[in-house]
């Protein structure tokens, strides 16, 4: 199975992933990366220094397989209960 890195780069920073995943193609990594960002962002603490930060999957032999902005888990988390408007 190929292996994808997930590198978070941040204020001009990359922060490399140095182990990696094996996984079966790159649909599954950019899956990883999203459900990766959701849990991350959950955490109220990660919220303001990672929204500005990008989770980049690469390929074992170089290239980006996508990109995925912290910022974008905003979309994606549940409204918490109440708080619709």
């Amino acid at each position: 199975m190929p292996l994808y890195f997930f590198n978070t780069h941040i204020d001009g920073d990359v922060i490399p992933d140095q182990d990696g995943m094996e996984l079966r193609d790159a649909v599954q990594a950019l899956e990883v990366a999203r459900d990766t960002v959701q849990a991350m962002m959950q955490d109220p603490t990660n919220q303001i220094t990672l929204l500005a930060a990008a989770l980049v999957v690469t390929k074992e032999a170089g290239g980006v397989v996508g990109e995925f902005p912290f910022a974008d888990a905003f979309k994606l988390l549940p409204r918490a209960a109440g708080s619709e408007r």
